[in-house]
């Protein structure tokens, strides 16, 4: 499967350096209460053709694509927060949007290869981490997607990039390529990092 490579040359190996983030998380809106959540229904996007080469231009966007989008199921989507945490988490798509929000113009930089500047929106994951109680010792995240991609942060470079969940592309759903329903944006970090399709977040 492609992957941008980072600098480090190895996809699954954790950042550890403290990540200097070049553009500012703006709070879009504060949490709703999902009994109260009245959010727009989301129409799943339509997939795009799959460019050819492993960091192909999808002309719809304007993005670099790497990777091969799985088919996920958004009416039975969840986003499952486990391991060192006292309260392990199995969030649907509509509770994601229900929670605070938070939004960006930042650039996706897969060192060597390509940088795409765009517009991201979703949840803060400082949010949902706070909502999963992780455990004083908790050293790491585990950022899995649904096709079996998976890649490692240390929990405190996460947190200083002010990472977030997107679910928004430049106002409408992520497309389908680029992670649809949820990837991981990790602002000053390597984009082998942002995982697509996210499924799971393992806390260690």
């Amino acid at each position: 499967m492609g992957r941008c490579i980072p600098s480090d040359r190895l996809a699954g190996a954790a950042t550890t350096s403290t990540p200097k983030p070049d553009c500012e998380i703006v709070e879009l809106r504060g949490e709703l209460p999902y009994e109260a959540c009245a959010l727009p229904e989301v129409v799943v996007p339509t997939a795009a053709p799959l460019p050819q080469g492993f960091d192909g231009l999808d002309l719809s966007t304007g993005l670099h694509v790497t990777g091969r989008a799985p088919t996920v199921d958004l009416a039975t989507y969840r986003l499952s927060v486990t391991g060192r945490v006292d309260r392990p988490l199995d969030l649907s798509y509509d509770e994601l949007r229900c929670m605070p929000k938070v939004g960006t113009r930042c650039p996706l930089v897969c060192p060597g290869v390509f940088t795409d500047t765009t517009t991201w929106a979703g949840t803060p994951l400082d949010h949902v981490l706070d909502l999963a109680q992780i455990q004083s010792d908790a050293q790491s995240l585990v950022f899995v997607s649904a096709d079996g991609y998976s890649t490692l942060v240390y929990l405190d470079a996460a947190r200083a990039s002010n990472g977030f969940l997107a679910y928004e592309w430049d106002g409408e759903p992520l497309p389908i390529l680029h992670g649809f329903p949820v990837r991981v944006v990790l602002p000053g970090i390597d984009g082998a990092k942002w995982a697509k399709w996210l499924v799971r977040i393992e806390v260690h």
